[in-house]
């Protein structure tokens, strides 16, 4: 969930923007133009949605820089978003929604430098194998090398000989007992396959 919240507030932002002409007259246009026409979203609330899915977009790139450590969406997302609000509560004269459009390019460049970036974080992630299991019953430890087409659903303590399973919530023995979760969680994919 927390990888999809820049994208829906970044995604949220332009659909406001597009389907607000009073205040994006400029997507209002190219909407007509298109034979699409354009209508008002959200009425006289079309900027307070669209100032809060700025900050949503701000906040899932806030969150991408603390997982994957790569400060480029970021470096353009903050004055992007420092731009939005000082030309919306700020300015009062005709050049206001200039600057708009300027915030909101800025965000579209840091969604997809984000994009790019994450996908070569996960081109380069190093993919560890080995985990220690500890038995929660007798506290056996033990290293094994996880698989990395297949979930091990369970797992037998060779000291005790309990059968260990998975807790609730988790894909495999690896994920609950040991120091190193499976590949495919390693590799942010929802469970083992």
């Amino acid at each position: 969930m927390r990888l999809h919240i820049q994208k829906i507030g970044t995604v949220g932002l332009f659909i406001t923007a597009i389907t607000s002409p009073c205040c994006f007259p400029l997507f209002g246009f190219i909407l007509t133009a298109l034979g699409i026409g354009s209508f008002e979203l959200f009425g006289e609330w079309s900027m307070r949605v669209f100032i809060a899915l700025t900050l949503l977009s701000l906040v899932g790139l806030t969150i991408s820089y603390r997982i994957h450590k790569s400060m480029y969406a970021l470096l353009a997302a903050i004055p992007s978003v420092a731009l939005i609000f000082y030309s919306y509560y700020f300015i009062d004269a005709d050049y206001w929604i200039n600057l708009l459009y300027v915030g909101m390019f800025g965000m579209l460049v840091a969604s997809i430098t984000d994009y790019y970036r994450i996908r070569l974080h996960k081109g380069k992630m190093k993919i560890e194998l080995q985990s220690v299991i500890t038995c929660p019953v007798c506290g056996q430890k033990k290293e094994e090398t996880m698989p990395t087409d297949a979930c091990t659903f369970f797992y037998e303590c060779e000291n005790c000989k309990t059968r260990l399973k998975p807790k609730e919530g988790d894909c495999c023995v690896f994920c609950s007992y040991g120091t190193v979760k499976c590949p495919p969680i390693q590799m942010d994919k929802s469970c083992c396959t």
